[in-house]
């Protein structure tokens, strides 16, 4: 026999609210009077600013240009790090040249040609403040060659590519955005090529891919900037980045779903992100004097971000300093919010590799080398100038040479760089001492210099060069 239970709507409404008001009666009372609430939570910092980092969509500014290099990320890359691309040294790697503007934007490059420039460089910032020396030391161990080459037979829509001796890292050419554009590049040089010490097993040092595209003047000349982006690189020898992206894809697998969770997933082709300047403003890192009709380049410091930056300010200086990936998360921070930011509030927001790198890049450490030293070498007009505070920068110019192995051999191979010499054609090198005498250059020699000391070089023409280099008198 079964029995039925009629009950109007309106009896089982009350009673269903009745029961769920008494079984929400306790909660909250074992918390006692100091129990935070919602709106306290809310209130936390860390909620104001995820909250205040996200722009409204139509706020949302996408850039007149997009270059995507046709190459996989690595899947070994946490979630708020910069991707990271392997590349094969010599192969040739398709990057793609999208227009990318909404209609109506920037219409006076409609029919026009652009032109861009496509480098390879230094991730490091120790690197990039000695990349002359670096490139140059490249250069005398392998003659010839270069670091980064345009395959023009694979190329597409692209017109007068044209590389520069004096530019081993760089290639340009000009392209219509009407029309599709694929320049296909070819890296060189390898990540394991400017480790300080080669005794197998170093990590390799991450390079950048960086373009700039501009616009052509009234002059005549493509001197107007437009755009340009960048991504993070490391170059293996032939068939290595396909091993080590199977070795990172391993890795990965082997993780808890968890652990899987905090990293990016690996990407079928890499998109360059955008930079706010092209590398090495010529107008934001030197000045020119003039003087008796004679031109000089001195190297003034890089900026730092000013407590009275605004926020337009701030967010240009993480997009110049490679922080782009943070660039939301600050979005409303000026430069006085984010330089009160202490060493351990910016490793918890940005991990601890770009958590550091930010606070010494707000705080202006940088990286410094073992040992500086500045060279000049001797000339006639040099030994017979009458120097004086005045015209002491047009009488000797010096050359920093900046050394991280304090040996004999990385100090000859810089000074050939300096005065164009090939190694082979060097003898000996002396050092001028106490009386005039002359002194081998050993590693203990170099080990036990002062640093920033200032030399002269003279050398001696025979079969083969013998150098002279003694401390200058001022």
């Amino acid at each position: 026999m079964a029995w039925v239970l009629k009950m109007d709507d309106a009896t089982i409404e009350s009673g269903l609210v009745h029961d769920f008001d008494a079984s929400l009666s306790g909660i909250g009372q074992e918390l006692g009077a100091g129990a935070y609430s919602m709106s306290d939570v809310l209130a936390l910092p860390i909620f104001k600013q995820e909250d205040s980092s996200l722009p409204p969509e139509n706020e949302t500014k996408n850039p007149p240009f997009q270059y995507v290099l046709c190459a996989a990320t690595s899947p070994a890359v946490k979630l708020h790090d910069e991707t990271l691309t392997y590349l094969n040294q010599g192969q040739s790697y398709e990057v793609r040249m999208l227009d990318n503007r909404k209609p109506g934007e920037l219409p006076e490059l409609n029919n026009k040609m652009v032109k861009s420039i496509v480098r390879v460089v230094f991730h490091d910032r120790r690197l990039q403040y000695t990349e002359h020396q670096q490139l140059e030391g490249w250069k005398w161990n392998r003659p010839g060659d270069r670091l980064l080459d345009i395959d023009i037979p694979m190329s597409v829509g692209i017109v007068e590519p044209k590389t520069h001796p004096s530019q081993l890292n760089a290639a340009e050419f000009l392209w219509d955005m009407n029309k599709r554009t694929s320049v296909f590049v070819q890296v060189h040089c390898i990540s394991t090529e400017f480790t300080p010490r080669k005794h197998g097993g170093e990590k390799g040092v991450p390079f950048r891919i960086q373009i700039d595209t501009f616009a052509q003047g009234d002059s005549g000349e493509y001197a107007e900037h437009l755009h340009s982006a960048s991504c993070q690189i490391k170059v293996f020898k032939p068939k290595g980045a396909d091993r080590k992206q199977k070795t990172d894809r391993e890795k990965m697998e082997k993780r808890t779903a968890q652990e899987k969770e905090k990293y990016q997933p690996s990407y079928d082709t890499t998109i360059l992100s955008e930079v706010s300047v092209p590398w090495f403003d010529v107008k934001d890192h030197f000045g020119v004097l003039h003087k008796s009709g004679r031109t000089c380049m001195c190297l003034c410091p890089l900026q730092q971000l000013s407590p009275t930056a605004s926020i337009q300010d701030t967010q240009k200086w993480l997009l110049k300093n490679r922080f782009s990936s943070y660039t939301r998360l600050f979005s409303n921070f000026s430069g006085s919010d984010l330089l009160k930011l202490t060493r351990d509030d910016l490793v918890q927001i940005c991990g601890p590799a770009d958590g550091i790198r930010l606070f010494n890049a707000l705080k202006s450490r940088s990286v410094r080398p073992r040992l500086t030293v500045y060279v000049c070498q001797e000339s006639p007009q040099q030994m017979s100038c009458e120097c004086t505070e005045l015209n002491a920068c047009f009488c000797a110019v010096y050359h920093a040479l900046y050394l991280e192995e304090l040996t004999a051999a990385e100090l000859i191979r810089k000074m050939a760089c300096v005065c164009s010499l090939p190694l082979g054609k060097i003898n000996q090198v002396y050092r001028q001492g106490p009386t005039g005498i002359h002194i081998l250059l050993s590693d203990q020699m170099v080990y036990n210099l002062t640093d920033e000391s200032c030399f002269l070089i003279s050398t001696v023409k025979g079969e083969l060069r013998t150098w002279y280099f003694g401390t200058h008198q001022s």
